[in-house]
């Protein structure tokens, strides 16, 4: 099967067509994916600014992420299931939008970023408790930061490009 046929199929899926014709599914799934992005990225940045080393200062790094990991770990599911349906619903008008491109590699990017900290700071973390981090560990929360901003950024020009009129 051709990736243009694939992408077409997606399309004619019950749950794709739900979300394409009742008067409810899409804001709805809409709704589910910015609560999911709101509580995953939202919650995601303080650990980023812990990164930083801008706020929370007074605790480790790891406790930080602990404690707010089952937050935004539960925003990602949300925001992943939701994306997945949305993306079935209009899988051929998503998948040559310059925007969804841009949206697909920043989310694999701050995944390599997000992959690349957990293996370093699993190695050595007598950082972790420093007010400010090193270099390379404020490197990892300002990637994530600019990463999820773009992810953010290339989702809504999806939507306003799209759906406009041609």
């Amino acid at each position: 099967m051709t990736l243009s046929a694939t992408l077409e199929w997606l399309e004619s899926t019950t749950l794709a067509r739900l979300i394409q014709e009742s008067l409810y599914g899409f804001p709805a799934v809409v709704a589910v994916h910015i609560i999911g992005l709101s509580l995953s990225v939202g919650v995601l940045f303080w650990v980023d600014l812990r990164l930083l080393g801008l706020c929370l200062r007074e605790r480790r790094i790891s406790e930080v992420y602990r404690g707010l990991a089952p937050w935004f770990t539960a925003g990602f599911v949300m925001m992943f299931a939701s994306g997945i349906v949305l993306f079935s619903a209009f899988a051929t008008a998503a998948y040559v939008n310059p925007f969804f491109r841009i949206k697909m590699v920043a989310l694999v990017l701050a995944a390599m970023n997000a992959a690349a900290f957990h293996w370093l700071s699993t190695r050595s973390a007598a950082w972790d408790a420093a007010p400010r981090p090193p270099a390379t560990v404020r490197l990892a929360g300002l990637a994530s930061l600019v990463l999820w901003v773009s992810v953010i950024v290339a989702g809504r020009m999806m939507s306003y490009t799209m759906f406009s009129a041609p």
